[in-house]
């Protein structure tokens, strides 16, 4: 798994390096691979060759950001957040995991008992993380949306449990996920969403189906991006509490976070 993870890494850093996006049209060639967390195993389909994949979109010269395949991959920040929600009761959450993937842990969180959104800016990787689900024997609803174009998870936000792994590899990634978080569980204290909604019924924003008071926590996975020390130091100006849950392979931490 770790030689994986770290071919993983090269093949993103070579991608950045050429500034070329690649589209994810070419994953139709899958492989199976089988994880086990929590002492249970999942099998999961991803694209049998990233590479190749590169190779073919550096050559078409495909420029989008939200081709970019980092969804592709089997990250080791994801397995450690999967791990972490399978070692916790879940039963009868309300799960966004915001940055999918695979969907690993949307199929470990849904194989819990939590109702789950997957979403990802990648409609290939909803797609694959829905795939997935249903290959497990578990279903996950699944949005096309991204931390600066939110407007699916927070229509039905507030969250119980908002799943969050590796998002910090691009540093620009961490400001608008700092300003997305409160919003997400609950802790905004009038509700971007109610505000927004309520103006459009008229009714103050106080429609929100009795969640208005409770909020969330946030699990984030992280294998020690350079953004991160910034972005937990941020939390901690903002009013985050935040605990280690622990660690997963190659130095990735867990961390729980709650408002207040």
């Amino acid at each position: 798994m770790a030689r994986a993870a770290e071919s993983g890494k090269h093949r993103a850093e070579r991608m950045a390096r050429a500034g070329k996006p690649m589209s994810a049209g070419a994953t139709a060639d899958l492989v199976g691979e089988v994880v086990e967390v929590g002492g249970r195993a999942f099998s999961l389909l991803r694209p049998r060759d990233v590479d190749a994949i590169v190779t073919d979109l550096v050559a078409a010269d495909v420029r989008d950001d939200a081709c970019l395949p980092f969804w592709a991959e089997l990250w080791p920040a994801g397995v450690a957040l999967a791990a972490a929600v399978a070692a916790r009761s879940v039963t009868g959450s309300r799960a966004l995991d915001l940055g999918c993937g695979l969907g690993l842990a949307s199929v470990v969180a849904a194989t819990g008992g939590a109702e789950v959104l997957a979403v990802d800016r990648s409609p290939e990787a909803t797609a694959r993380t829905a795939a997935n689900a249903a290959r497990n024997g578990v279903a996950v609803d699944t949005a096309v949306c991204s931390i600066t174009a939110p407007g699916p998870m927070l229509a039905r936000a507030p969250w119980d449990l908002v799943l969050v792994g590796d998002l910090l590899y691009e540093r620009g990634n961490a400001e608008p996920l700092r300003r997305l978080l409160p919003h997400l569980v609950g802790g905004d204290t009038g509700g971007l969403r109610r505000r927004r909604d309520g103006a459009r019924r008229g009714d103050g924003g106080q429609a929100d189906g009795g969640r208005s008071g409770r909020r969330g926590e946030v699990w984030l996975a992280d294998p020690g991006r350079p953004a991160l020390a910034s972005f937990l130091a941020g939390l901690d100006a903002d009013g985050w509490r935040r605990a280690p849950m622990g660690a997963g392979d190659d130095h990735v931490s867990v961390w729980r976070l709650a408002l207040g």
